[in-house]
């Protein structure tokens, strides 16, 4: 039996959903809140999102979701404190260490976006072992956005193609959509759906700008370490109600 075929099988058995969207995509907002609610430091908060994070993991798999998008750590986060962003590396290096494992044994994928130059070695390789160790996996597509920034990668996407152009591999005439968009991080991945945003926030804070040109938003006022796949099947009601024309109009 094919992989695909068996991860099939398995979901029929469990009685997991086939009409939910294709690929969601979350912004991870209000761990610092939670934790000033309840007189914790912000790194309490950090923990509880984390856990957050294999709820909603764990959810989307049941839930029949094949590509999950979630923004964990912006290129903006590196100005804050410099104890909180250490403590944020340290929690990432522990989840990479001790949950590669998990998310190979239930059909995970992991692939990582965004600027890993400034991550330490250490870390930048952790992400590599945990991505080589998922490749195989084809039930969930799961992608954090880490150092990222939707500004950053359009510079990057349009430096690319201006490489090519000017080595003479790429005509700049033939550049179009498709070409653009294969210069960016999330190439081969198709656009979200739908876009989540926790905490009461109604913005998208420079995440996946060219990705979210048609896709729905749905904010909530859930608190991220107090999301989970109750949360997550309410966001997806919400956008089973919406009428999707990309940008044509109804018959």
């Amino acid at each position: 039996m094919s992989s695909n075929a068996a991860h099939s099988l398995r979901d029929e058995e469990a009685g997991f959903t086939s009409d939910a969207p294709e690929h969601v995509a979350i912004i991870m907002d209000g761990n610092g809140r939670w934790a000033k609610a309840r007189g914790l430091p912000r790194t309490a908060g950090h923990k509880r999102g984390a856990d957050a994070v294999k709820r909603t993991v764990k959810g989307a798999g049941e839930l029949g979701i094949r590509y999950l998008t979630l923004f964990g750590f912006s290129s903006e986060n590196w100005n804050r404190p410099e104890s909180e962003v250490r403590d944020l590396l340290g929690l990432l290096r522990h989840t990479l260490e001790h949950d590669a494992m998990e998310l190979e044994a239930n059909g995970i994928r992991l692939k990582v976006i965004g600027d890993l130059t400034r991550f330490p070695e250490d870390t930048v390789t952790l992400i590599s072992e945990a991505e080589q160790r998922t490749a195989s996996n084809d039930r969930l597509n799961l992608t954090i956005a880490l150092s990222y920034g939707g500004r950053q990668e359009l510079v990057h996407a349009a430096q690319s193609l201006a490489k090519a152009c000017v080595e003479g591999s790429l005509d700049p005439s033939a550049i179009d959509e498709a070409a653009f968009s294969s210069r960016l991080f999330t190439n081969g991945i198709p656009d979200p759906d739908l876009l989540i945003r926790t905490s009461g926030e109604q913005r998208i804070s420079n995440f996946l700008l060219w990705q979210l040109a048609y896709t729905e938003l749905v904010f909530t006022d859930t608190l991220w370490p107090d999301f989970d796949k109750a949360s997550l099947e309410a966001a997806i009601a919400d956008f089973r109600q919406r009428e999707r024309r990309y940008g044509a109009v109804k018959a």
